[in-house]
This record gives C-alpha cells, sequence and structure tokens, in this order.
C-alpha cells in the first residue's frame, strides 16, 4: 500500500510541473513531434497525448498534425491564455516595460502600466535584481517629451488602482508647496507627455487629478473601498476639463513647407493632425495649453520651414528662439 501511495503522490507533485514545461515548450512558434516532446519531458509519447487532452481541457488551443510521428503546436484561440516564461523572457519583458513607462510614451497606456506591475509581483527576487541591474547600466537613445518616471511609482499605482486599495504618497505642487495626500485612486491616464493619477482626495473630501511626476514615495495602505461614482463619464474626459480649468489654452496656426504625413509624423498627435495645401505643403491648426516657449521648441525641431500665422505670442517666441540659436552660432567660424 505504501508503494502505492507513493508513486501517486509523485504523480500528484510531477503532473502539474511537467505540464508547465509541456505548456512552455509549445508557446515556441514552431510545431513539436511527439517523440521529441517526449524525449524532453522524459514520459512516453502516451504520457505526452494525456497532458496535451489536459491542457486542451483547460482550454489552451493545441493542434496535433497526423503523420508517422505526429507533431502540436499551439494555435491563436478565442482568448489569451496564461503565458510561461523562462528567465531570460521575463526579465526582457520587464526591462521594456520598465524602459516605456518612464515616460508617458505615446501608446502606452494604462494597461500597459499593468502588465509591469502584475510582472514584477510574480517576479523572483534573483530576477528582479536583474532587471533593476540591466536597467540602470543601460541608457535609450531617445525618450519621450514628458518628464521621467520611476517604474516603481507606475506600478504601485496601476496596483492599487486595480485592487481598488487605498493610496498615499506625497506630492509637490506646480508653486513648490508639499503635502501627503489619502486618496483612493480611480485610473492612471497618460497624455502623450505625462501620467495623471485620477483619484479622491480622502482629505479633501474630492475628486483630484495628480502629475505622476510630482508623486514621490507611494505607499498602498492595504485598505480596501468601493470605488466612487466619477463626476464626469470616463477618467480621461474628468482630466481634460480640469486641465481645461486650470490652465489658459490658446489656439494656434502653423504652415510648413514639408508634405502633411512629413510632419506628422515628427510631431505629437496631441498637437493636431496636419492638413495637405495645394502647394504640396500643409497647414496645422490645434489648441495648446503649454507654453508657447516649448511649443516653438517643437517646431524648431522639425527640420523644415514654417511660419507661424497666430497668436502673436507664439510668434514672438519663435523668433526669441531663433535669435538666441543665431547668437549661439556666430561665435562658430
Amino acid at each position: 500500500m505504501s508503494y502505492w501511495c507513493g508513486i501517486l503522490a509523485r504523480m500528484t507533485t510531477d503532473t502539474p510541473a511537467r505540464l508547465l514545461t509541456l505548456l512552455s515548450l509549445l508557446q515556441t512558434p514552431r510545431e513539436w513531434p511527439g517523440g521529441e516532446l517526449a524525449d524532453r519531458l522524459g514520459v512516453s509519447r502516451r504520457t505526452v497525448r494525456r497532458d496535451i487532452d489536459r491542457l486542451r481541457e483547460l482550454g489552451y488551443p493545441v493542434q496535433a498534425t497526423k503523420g508517422a510521428d505526429g507533431g502540436y503546436r499551439l494555435v491563436a484561440g478565442k482568448a489569451m491564455p496564461p503565458l510561461v516564461l523562462d528567465d531570460e523572457e521575463a526579465v526582457a519583458i520587464a526591462v521594456g516595460l520598465r524602459a516605456g513607462a518612464g515616460h508617458a510614451v505615446e501608446g502606452l497606456d494604462e494597461a500597459s502600466v499593468r502588465a509591469l506591475a502584475k510582472l514584477e509581483q510574480v517576479l523572483p527576487g534573483r530576477l528582479r535584481h536583474r532587471v533593476t541591474t540591466l536597467q540602470a547600466a543601460t541608457t535609450p537613445l531617445t525618450s519621450g517629451d514628458g518628464p521621467s518616471i520611476a517604474p516603481e511609482t507606475l506600478t504601485v499605482m496601476a496596483s492599487t488602482v486595480a485592487g481598488h486599495e487605498r493610496l498615499r504618497f506625497a506630492y509637490r505642487a506646480a508653486d513648490g508647496s508639499e503635502s501627503r495626500r489619502l486618496t483612493e485612486p480611480y485610473r492612471l491616464v497618460s497624455t502623450g507627455r505625462r501620467w495623471y493619477l485620477v483619484a479622491y482626495d480622502l482629505d479633501r473630501d474630492d475628486w483630484r487629478t495628480f502629475r505622476v511626476d510630482r508623486v514621490s514615495e507611494p505607499f498602498a495602505t492595504g485598505a480596501r473601498f468601493a470605488p466612487r461614482e466619477l463626476p464626469t463619464g470616463s477618467a480621461a474626459d474628468y482630466l481634460r476639463q480640469s486641465m481645461q480649468r486650470h490652465q489658459r489654452s490658446y489656439d494656434f496656426e502653423v504652415t510648413f513647407a514639408a508634405p502633411a504625413g512629413f510632419v506628422a509624423a515628427r510631431l505629437p498627435k496631441w498637437l493636431g493632425t496636419p492638413e495637405p495645401l495645394d502647394d504640396g505643403g500643409c497647414r496645422l491648426r490645434g489648441s495648446a495649453g503649454d507654453a508657447v516657449q516649448w511649443v516653438a521648441f517643437r517646431l524648431a525641431m522639425l527640420e523644415c520651414d514654417f511660419t507661424v500665422r497666430h497668436p502673436v505670442e507664439l510668434v514672438t517666441a519663435v523668433r526669441e528662439l531663433g535669435a538666441r540659436l543665431s547668437r549661439a552660432a556666430a561665435g562658430g567660424a
């Protein structure tokens, strides 16, 4: 009796590990002959077939091909199955997500930050150390226009948003004043240049938006809460209205001596979409809440001739920038 108990115990222990190994192999984009899988796993081909059936029962779409040896491969299904990553793959993904999360890269939304939070939550300590070391030893050639943000700050915030957990942090306002905030985080929102947190401020008993680059010492308190209903339909709408209340926006018009596609590829999308003109150039009409000096600088980086039609403040900013650059180049004979 004790012999068979030992066999059953080993089967119970070994089968889950073997299934994970099998799943990891199948997630490589190739077809695996049944005999090769059996050799890799150290089991019979019959056991491989049973394990394939178990994976199918769990929802993994494993496709089998007929032939002398038979083959198996994982195909696209209706839903995304859990991935099994080896050490190198996990480190590569974590480093990539961290590098992107450090800036408000356009297209990197809250879902990407949630993915980083989930991955780092289960990442073993030895791999987490490798990720941190590798990121510290590398410098990206380019970065976003917005300020740099520690990935840990975003992952802590994303975790509290997903888990409906109260978040405490230190905050530095635009005027330099500092305070401690206790919030019920609702959503992280990226504008393409910056990350913002939309949250209910418990001390002020009202909704607030916080620039994430001004947040420090984020701490998940562990206290759960029932999410409140936003005054507006979505976090993006609320952020947009909040920015309009606190910033003086201005309309602008600029024409470029370059095709619309050329200009669109080199300007942030939030500035607007260039429209083609009959002479082969294009025109950009939009609205901005940033300092005119910053917009003037972005226009000067386009590597093509342009003319600012209005407003006068932007015309002046471009003229002053041009004069400053001319003076800088005058001494470089």
